[in-house]
Order: C-alpha cells, then sequence, then structure tokens
C-alpha cells in the first residue's frame, strides 16, 4: 500500500477452461463488430490477419477495407483491459504493419485508420478511465467523427468504443469513474452524443 502496487490475479486451469471461455468471449465479440462494419456499405473485412515482417508477428483481430477511397482500417478487439501499455504497443505494431499486410490481400491502401473495440463491462470502464489520459491522448476521434468517416472514409482516424450485444458506444465521452447503482433502483437513462447502433 505504500508503494501503490496493486496486484492482479489471471486466474487459468490444467483444464484450459478459462482460455476457452476468453477465446469464446472474443471469438463472440468479433462476429458482432464483423456484422456491425459489414453492415455499412463500402467495406469489406477479412478476420484474424496473421503477419511477420522484420521480426515483428502479430494476428490483426479484424482489418477492414474500402475500396473506393483506399482506406483500411485496422480493429483490435479487447474482452477485458490488463495492461494498458501493452494494449497501445500491440496496436501500434498492427497499424505500423498494416499496409504491407494488405497488399498480401491485394489491396493497396492509402491510408491505415485505427479502432480499439473493448466489450462493455464496468471493469473495462473503470480500468478505462483509470488511464483517461492516456487513452484520450491514444484515441482522440469520438464515435461521432468515426461514424461518419465509416460513411465516408476521408484521411484517418483513431478511435475507442465501447461494445455491448448490438449496440456500440464511445468511451471518450465519459471517461469518468463508474458509478455504481444501488440493488433495486433503475439507473437513469442518459441521451446524447456519443452513441451509435450498428
Amino acid at each position: 500500500a505504500a508503494l501503490e502496487v496493486m496486484v492482479e490475479l489471471l486466474p487459468r486451469s490444467r483444464g484450459a477452461a478459462f482460455e476457452r471461455a476468453a477465446s469464446q468471449a472474443h471469438a463472440a465479440l468479433a462476429e458482432r463488430v464483423v456484422a456491425w462494419i459489414t453492415s455499412v456499405d463500402g467495406w469489406v473485412v477479412r478476420p484474424e490477419v496473421s503477419f511477420s515482417r522484420f521480426g515483428e508477428r502479430g494476428v490483426i483481430d479484424i482489418l477492414a477495407w474500402h475500396a473506393a477511397t483506399r482506406s483500411l482500417l485496422v480493429i483490435e478487439l479487447k474482452t477485458e483491459i490488463v495492461d494498458v501499455g501493452e494494449l497501445l504497443g500491440t496496436l501500434d505494431r498492427k497499424l505500423r504493419n498494416g499496409m504491407e499486410v494488405a497488399i498480401g490481400l491485394g489491396w493497396s491502401a492509402m491510408s491505415v485508420s485505427g479502432l480499439l473495440v473493448v466489450a462493455e463491462s464496468d471493469v473495462n470502464r473503470r480500468r478505462v478511465a483509470e488511464h483517461r489520459a492516456t487513452f484520450q491522448a491514444s484515441f482522440p476521434d469520438r464515435i461521432i467523427g468515426l461514424r461518419a468517416w465509416l460513411a465516408a472514409p476521408v484521411g484517418t482516424v483513431r478511435a475507442l468504443m465501447f461494445f455491448a450485444n448490438r449496440h456500440p458506444r464511445t468511451a471518450n465521452d465519459r471517461l469518468t469513474a463508474v458509478r455504481r447503482v444501488r440493488k433495486g433502483s433503475k439507473p437513469a437513462v442518459r441521451r446524447g452524443r456519443g452513441s451509435i447502433h450498428a
């Protein structure tokens, strides 16, 4: 406590039950995001695209391509935010290699954008709120800008959104501490900018 060090436990099982559950959650999130992106005219996607260039290796969760504008969108999926530094470094590596990876798919990109999709949960919102300045610096574009960009890609975007069921939401407009609601009480309905429905 004196050093303000927090220890987090990561449960694992010999039967790999936790790993399977995490994989299933990731696959379910990917399915919803793919359906959402492909519902926007002009976009095609490739999930789980691997690459290896000059010692850098990785797998891009979803690579989206808009042929008319030659725009590439690298999408990183996170069912749980654990290590913020690793998360940002991983996405940066994928963005750096995006154009070359796209060439292997026959896509000659003029621009590469990035989108971090985080599964909706109180824990994930709290972790984003704890690193508010970092996430805002890394993902300056809000959901309203991303929505307009997807409809007509011009330039590049870097955005973060929470994705719950079929309704992705922005993180940038609500990077505040998570409020707890007492059992039995009804949470207030919040309306305004920052929501998008796939």
